[in-house]
């Protein structure tokens, strides 16, 4: 295979590198597992391994490979996501109904398109677009690796046997006291800096003004959240903002997703199976409305996502992220601002809006980020099943307030006094 331009060659391993990734992730689930819906945020594993597909499929290949024709025409229909501009698709809510075409099917799907893809890829030709959408896909996958293990972690979880999505023994750790690092703060640019690759949505870099605050040197541990439950958190209306207090209600919230008791004692269900609460952990799987009433609790609030940024910026991005022998929060350890990158992601105080000056780009792949930008809040940071390369400082990752499906968890802040 000859390939002529070292930008390409680049691209043919970390393609290789991503695409393999996703079948190693799924490898543990059975052909049954890989076909559930259990709600209408989730989609079965075997939709995401054939949506990825289709987006190289659809905006590489059928446009830029000469000849191409696609590996079955039902398919953009069935795994088209959101993209209005590329034609109609099969509602959201309704995934789990697909059956056909079944596991071995994708997998063939998969196995084809790949094979096409590097082909493209090998024939070396200037194609910058061609190359930033194989780019952008390949960031995209990323994206749905994860969401594949917080898919399933629901799916198993609401099996009355809880069956593991893999064994791993927990060892708890060391609860620790968070300390406080005030930040001076000022007139700070956010945003990307133009390094490497970043999805629109960070765009463009600008200025903001941050006053002085303080922020806490790790996220909130799951002891704390405890605290919290048993002075009554979940019982105490003006701890929370309206629409909270009605979701706390209407779907009886009275501890973080994926919390049970058992004779008393509370456990938590994992990826690993069911154990109990580990207080030094970082809390996860609660939404913006826990978060805020929480911090409305603890006197404190949640930082902004320019404060969060600010406080990352000579941070190393590491942390614990996606790793085969994590996929769980892990206790603090260290000093001065742990844990800011991995573990949990951060809600922030920011709403879901466009920077000063933000645009989308031309065509499909405009809707990617932009048509979001309401109802939704920011959160920072990346999480454990996050694939290391994937997150940045700039990174924006965004839900509905009432989400708690995914690794979300809380950094405290306050204003300087």
């Amino acid at each position: 295979m000859l390939i002529t331009t070292t930008r390409a060659a680049a691209l043919v391993a970390r393609y290789q590198e991503v695409r393999g990734l996703t079948e190693q992730l799924a490898a543990p689930l059975s052909a049954e597992d890989q076909v559930v819906q259990s709600m209408p945020d989730v989609s079965p594993t075997k939709w995401h391994r054939a949506h990825t597909t289709w987006f190289f499929e659809t905006f590489v290949l059928s446009r830029y490979a000469p000849g191409y024709d696609v590996v079955d025409t039902a398919y953009g229909y069935l795994f088209n996501s959101y993209y209005e501009t590329v034609g109609a698709r099969h509602p959201r809510p309704e995934r789990g109904l697909i059956t056909r075409p079944s596991v071995q099917e994708v997998a063939a799907y998969r196995g084809a398109v790949d094979r096409s893809l590097l082909e493209l890829l090998a024939a070396g030709e200037d194609r910058p677009q061609a190359l930033d959408l194989v780019e952008l896909g390949l960031h995209h996958e990323q994206q749905h690796q994860e969401l594949l293990l917080m898919d399933i972690k629901h799916v198993l979880s609401v099996n009355p046997t809880t069956p593991a999505y893999r064994g791993r023994e927990h060892t708890a750790g060391e609860p620790s006291r968070p300390t406080w690092t005030e930040l001076a703060g000022g007139e700070i640019a956010i945003g990307h800096d133009g390094d490497g690759f970043c999805f629109d949505n960070e765009l463009p870099r600008h200025r903001t003004l941050v006053l002085p605050y303080v922020l806490a040197d790790r996220p909130v541990s799951c002891g704390e959240w405890l605290a919290f439950m048993d002075d009554g958190g979940y019982e105490q209306a003006t701890l929370w903002l309206a629409d909270g207090w009605a979701a706390c209600c209407q779907n009886a919230w009275r501890a973080p997703a994926y919390w049970f008791q058992v004779d008393g004692e509370w456990h938590l269900f994992t990826l690993d199976g069911h154990r109990p609460v580990d207080p030094a952990e970082p809390v996860t799987h609660v939404s913006y409305y826990e978060a805020d009433a929480y911090a409305r609790w603890a006197g404190a609030r949640l930082p902004t996502e320019a404060e969060w940024e600010h406080a990352a910026e000579h941070r190393p991005v590491e942390g614990n992220l996606l790793d085969a022998d994590e996929l769980h929060p892990r206790a603090a350890a260290g000093e001065s601002m742990r844990q800011l990158f991995g573990d949990v992601w951060e809600w922030t105080a920011s709403p879901y809006t466009a920077y000063p000056g933000f645009g989308p780009a031309p065509g499909a792949v405009g809707e990617y980020n932009g048509k979001f930008m309401v109802n939704q809040m920011v959160l920072r940071g990346g999480c454990c099943v996050t694939p290391p390369g994937h997150v940045r400082r700039s990174y924006r990752n965004f839900f509905p307030p009432h989400a708690r499906w995914m690794f979300s968890g809380v950094r405290l802040a306050e204003d300087a006094r």
